[in-house]
């Protein structure tokens, strides 16, 4: 794959990392010249100095991984991370909320959201039913996102074969036709991208995109 790099979102959202291992993250990005830095919100300042003049978006993980916080905490996070310098925001849905059917409650959370900053938004596709999968990709798309995203590397769910995930990109894409999609949760190699992006992905996110970058560039 030519440019595999601009598709990825470098990933560091591990507990425990210090401010050294977010400042390697972010030199790794500006040497490979990835998509974007996906952080956890306390590192959101120290990402933005640090690729400073580059062309990497600072993305922000918020209420991982079942999205149940209370709303206004949600809102609040996210309002602080955009005055720290984030360019768009990962967000977990209420997952409890989907599978209980609270559809409007799902949707006027996003959709407040979603007014704050670009906004990609996750759906737990490890906790999801097919059917789940389509309408909360329908919801995504309502309420004004830009992207749905899969899962993240704190899913303690996201245990699933690549070949499941791939299969709930295509719905995702058939559901929410005008969407980016995002593929995250296990995908360690190229030949893991490749298969993400048959199935419909634009974004990937992961930890090893330096790897997989290495493994393209071999090709």
């Amino acid at each position: 794959m030519k440019n595999i790099a601009k598709i990825i979102d470098h990933t560091n959202i591990k507990p425990g990392v210090t401010e050294d291992d977010i400042k390697k993250t972010c030199q790794e990005a500006k040497e490979q010249g990835f998509r974007g830095v996906c952080v956890n919100p306390q590192w959101v300042k120290l990402v933005k100095q640090e690729l400073e003049g580059a062309d990497i978006k600072v993305v922000v993980l918020i209420d991982p991984p079942m999205g149940v916080s209370p709303h206004q905490i949600r809102v609040d996070q996210c309002q602080k991370a955009k005055e720290d310098g984030a360019d768009e925001i990962d967000i977990v849905m209420n997952i409890i909320d989907l599978k209980y059917k609270k559809h409007n409650e799902v949707f006027n959370n996003l959709k407040e959201i979603t007014s704050i900053l670009p906004t990609k938004v996750i759906i737990g596709t490890g906790y999801l039913t097919d059917e789940e999968v389509k309408k909360a990709s329908e919801l995504v798309k309502a309420a004004g996102a830009f992207c749905v995203k899969t899962s993240t590397e704190r899913d303690p769910l996201d245990s699933l074969e690549l070949k499941e995930k791939a299969k709930h990109l295509r719905i995702m894409k058939d559901s929410a036709p005008n969407l980016v999609i995002k593929a995250a949760g296990n995908i360690r190699s190229l030949k893991d991208v490749e298969m993400m992006v048959e199935a419909g992905a634009g974004i990937i996110g992961t930890s090893s995109g330096v790897s997989i970058v290495e493994q393209a560039k071999k090709t």
